[in-house]
């Protein structure tokens, strides 16, 4: 990015778009200036600029739901930026994941058409990241980050027999039911290891062409 190419309004501040960059949700509209561009780019977490504290403000730096950078985008008349991130929990300050929660008209033919198993998997880890960073009291989710990563394994190799057992007994009901405790597991460690399941999914491409399966590493 040519950082002298963007255009600043009068006020010198540039409209900022922040976007997971793995469910491509749009998370929140903030503002940057020059400096808190550059700071941006230097720390690879979003830093803003305040216009009700006039101030700079580093997304996370006082909750913890920083969001580090991916990618930052200026569009054709270089003022406005799309900045893909990884949040590390919800990006509103009431808590919701995204400050865009309240919809004003909804086409739901439209939308179920277009959601996908991925999509879903990836709201998954957004809950499960949720979870933990306000850690509710009464969650199952918050039970295992207290308990620990040997929990959270122990729990990952339980469901990955019940899977066997229920495959063996040629049961598809029951193997759909483990298979999802597993998945859910699974993601859960993918959490507590701070690997995200964009990862697995990169491996996973790279791992196969068109003409050939995923391949088995020993």
């Amino acid at each position: 990015m040519n950082l002298e190419t963007i255009k600043y309004d009068e006020k010198g501040l540039v409209p900022a778009i922040v976007q997971d960059a793995r469910s491509k949700e749009v998370l929140t509209l903030a503002y940057m200036n020059e400096e808190s561009l550059k700071m941006s780019i230097e720390k690879g977490e979003t830093v803003f600029f305040s216009r009700s504290r006039q101030e700079l403000w580093h997304k996370g730096e006082t909750s913890g739901n920083t969001q580090k950078i991916i990618e930052i985008k200026y569009d054709c008349d270089q003022d406005a930026l799309v900045v893909a991130v990884v949040p590390a929990g919800p990006a509103c300050h009431t808590g919701a994941t995204s400050c865009f929660s309240e919809t004003i008209h909804l086409n739901s033919e439209a939308r179920q058409a277009l959601e996908t198993n991925v999509t879903f998997l990836t709201e998954l880890e957004q809950l499960i990241a949720k979870r933990k960073a306000e850690m509710p009291e009464g969650s199952y989710t918050t039970y295992l980050f207290e308990k620990g990563v040997d929990k959270i394994l122990k729990k990952v190799g339980e469901e990955a027999a019940e899977v066997i057992i229920a495959a063996k007994n040629r049961d598809a009901e029951e193997l759909s039911m483990e298979s999802a405790d597993l998945l859910y597991h699974l993601f859960v460690l993918l959490q507590e290891q701070e690997l995200p399941f964009q990862a697995v999914l990169d491996v996973l491409k790279a791992r196969h062409s068109d003409k050939d399966e995923p391949k088995e590493t020993e």
